[in-house]
């Protein structure tokens, strides 16, 4: 990013995701059967993790402050950084909103954290705006994801990611859209 300095954190980074490394870009799509094919090109690769993230998989959603209700279908490619597409199904969510201002593309930049729990309530003590979160999607209940206003500091929305120990098993590929 322009005005980073070699090495270091982009200016802006809320201080409790500083000096971590980007582990994921979130990048938001119309449609995740296209999305994977452009991008299986682009990447050259095609050994994506397909997941579908609402209320019947992730049990504690919350968007806005309130209980969230928005469902994702989201396909994960690579690491050191990821790259998620991410395909909105229902709202209201950080997703429609962003969807709404800026239409499809780069959407967040996702840092693995080693507690949630203690990522949102530093962020927002910093006075930093959570978006939406989703925790237990794992295997075990645990895992969690957390979306804050960092906009204004770097240009997108900034994730913060708990890895679950066992994701559940992903789901096949979308067939061939449009």
């Amino acid at each position: 990013m322009h005005g980073a300095p070699a090495g270091g954190s982009p200016p802006g980074l809320p201080l409790p995701l500083r000096g971590l490394p980007v582990a994921q870009i979130g990048i938001l799509v119309p449609d995740l059967a296209t999305g994977i094919r452009a991008w299986s090109a682009l990447l050259g690769r095609d050994d994506w993790l397909v997941y579908t993230y609402g209320p019947e998989s992730v049990p504690r959603l919350t968007y806005r402050g309130r209980p969230g209700t928005f469902r994702a279908r989201v396909a994960l490619v690579g690491a050191a950084p990821q790259v998620e597409l991410v395909e909105s199904l229902a709202g209201p969510s950080a997703y429609c909103e962003w969807i709404d201002e800026h239409g499809h593309g780069l959407h967040h930049l996702g840092f693995r954290v080693p507690s949630m729990e203690d990522t949102v309530r530093a962020m927002t003590a910093g006075g930093v705006a959570l978006l939406q979160s989703g925790h237990g999607y794992g295997l075990d209940g645990d895992g969690g994801f957390a979306y804050f206003d960092t906009r204004s500091g770097i240009g997108c929305i900034a994730e913060a990611i708990e890895v679950p120990r066992r994701r559940r098993p992903p789901e096949p590929i979308p067939a061939r859209s449009g």
